[in-house]
């Protein structure tokens, strides 16, 4: 069982000291990767629904304005350490461009020699798309399209494409990513509609806020959408994350295992400077990493 760490990035968590003590640390224990989140902006008042609290609220509020971008920081953490995996937990996908996307990815795993897990979702909050005037509706769709744009940068000497949501002319990008074909496309979201899209063009799927018998009854959904277009579980890496849930222990540990995940992302969030970060991860490694290795 491998376990990966979910990293705040705003407030204390975003000191460049805090920072490279969190991810050298990190690494140094054993942890398999390391995960940043995507708010570009937040808002005070939303009738949005967040997915992951009963009360339908985003934990915080919107007055913090949101995270750091993910892109960004995983750049300055591919510069302090050389083994952890590097993900987006969640890259909303639909509200970016998606050749700068492309390029920003390809970049990150060319400069953290393919270490990139590429995390992507459709996003939850309207007034988020709003800010950005991108349309809420149909970001599924556009998610699909977005990401065959993608590919098509990541893997052809010249890259076009045309759909309704997006006409890319006959262009060149480089550089291509270490990764072929390209980074591995994890597909966040636990709804039956999410399941699909992991089924359909994802190499791994990240449930979010789910206990191990959420993620067991998950798998068995997703491994019968697999078997409909001729794939396997096997042929997806499975990770969740406990988050607002705070599972922490190991034989919740190999409960998830049991329930299918390859891999469990435990956030940090409650420490203060790089000392209090440092000591977080220190006994998280003792109590969790390191006997994690031999379930």
């Amino acid at each position: 069982m491998r376990i990966g760490i979910f990293l705040p990035t705003m407030a204390v968590g975003l000191d460049p000291d805090v920072l490279t003590t969190l991810a050298e640390t990190a690494e140094a224990v054993g942890a398999a990767s390391l995960w940043v989140p995507e708010h570009v902006v937040l808002v005070d008042a939303y009738a949005s629904q967040y997915p992951y609290a009963e009360d339908g609220k985003l934990p915080g509020g919107g007055g913090s304005g949101g995270p750091a971008d993910p892109l960004t920081v995983l750049s300055f953490l591919a510069g302090v350490t050389s083994r952890v995996r590097l993900g987006t937990g969640i890259c909303l996908v639909p509200q970016r461009n998606p050749v700068y996307t492309a390029k920003e990815v390809a970049t990150l795993d060319v400069l953290s020699r393919g270490r990139v897990d590429f995390g992507i979702g459709i996003g939850w909050l309207a007034e988020e798309f709003a800010a950005l005037q991108v349309p809420f509706a149909r970001r599924a769709g556009r998610t699909r399209a977005y990401l065959e744009v993608m590919r098509r940068l990541w893997t052809s000497e010249v890259a076009e494409y045309v759909s309704e949501f997006y006409t890319l002319p006959p262009v060149r990008m480089d550089p291509k990513p270490v990764q072929r074909p390209h980074p591995p496309i994890i597909v966040g979201g636990e709804s039956d509609a999410a399941l699909g899209r992991a089924a359909e063009y994802g190499q791994g799927w990240f449930g979010w806020n789910v206990t191990p018998d959420e993620v067991a009854e998950r798998v068995g959904v997703l491994t019968r959408l697999l078997a409909a277009r001729g794939r396997h579980i096997e042929d997806l890496r499975v990770l969740a994350s406990p988050y607002l849930k705070r599972t922490r222990d190991l034989d919740a540990m190999k409960r998830y295992r049991d329930g299918g995940a390859s891999e469990v992302v435990v956030l940090v969030s409650r420490f203060e400077g790089a000392a209090g970060a440092r000591a977080v991860i220190e006994k998280l490694g003792e109590r969790l990493i390191v006997p994690a290795e031999r379930i």
